[in-house]
């Protein structure tokens, strides 16, 4: 497959490094031709000095023949001009645009532009390590009504059947992170301490899946 990236910073380029380094053809683009040091002598695909979001740089860096295109930029704005740009002009199939601010991404996710808001990420990430409550959705379906979310539990629920908060909850667990490595339930698996758990569920369901998880198990004759 033929890649364009839109910015060749840290993050842009070790993505182009990867991407090759597993077999596809790369095209970078920056507006400052200093950035593509960062690629490395190694680096055999294309540099391109330009605007990210103009169609005839995109049209030098293969965007026509491209099957997918990520824009890694220092900005917000760049950054989602120049994915609508590749996906609306172009019909790149395969679009995902780096975003800092967390507002942004969500509107933008709803559009149907996958984004990644590592700030927001890292910070909520750590807050939910250090204070575990609610709900952290990961990710969320183009019309906004199916997440992919983290859900805390009370500690009562720890040694129990991961079947059990299905059926508490009436939602699906998706997974579960455990020694920090992903694990797909079983019908015996118990939930153990430390465990995460994510769940599929319904955007609408979503508080009345918090409390479940939040209240505990129900004692039995009660």
């Amino acid at each position: 497959m033929h890649i364009v990236i839109m910015g060749c910073g840290r993050v842009g380029s070790a993505l182009a490094r990867a991407l090759e380094k597993q077999g596809h053809s790369v095209a970078v683009v920056d507006q400052d031709p200093s950035a593509f040091r960062r690629l490395g002598a190694g680096f055999s695909g294309r540099r391109v000095t330009g605007v990210g979001f103009d169609q005839d740089t995109l049209r030098e860096a293969g965007i026509e023949e491209a099957g997918a295109f990520a824009a890694v930029s220092s900005g917000d704005n760049s950054n989602i001009i120049a994915a609508r740009v590749a996906r609306e002009n172009f019909g790149v199939e395969n679009v995902a645009a780096r975003i800092y601010d967390p507002r942004r991404a969500e509107v933008y996710q709803r559009l149907g532009i996958p984004t990644v808001a590592t700030v927001r990420w890292t910070a909520d990430q750590m807050l939910r390590r250090l204070l575990p409550s609610g709900a952290e959705p990961l990710w969320q379906d183009p019309s906004g009504g199916v997440q992919l979310a983290e859900v805390a539990y009370h500690l009562s629920w720890v040694g129990r059947r991961v079947s059990e908060l299905e059926e508490a909850s009436g939602a699906r667990v998706a997974f579960v992170t455990r020694l920090g490595e992903g694990v797909l339930p079983t019908p015996q698996m118990v939930v153990q301490e430390g465990d995460l758990v994510h769940v599929m569920l319904r955007r609408a369901d979503l508080a009345a899946v918090e409390a479940a998880f939040a209240q505990g198990p129900k004692e039995e004759g009660r």
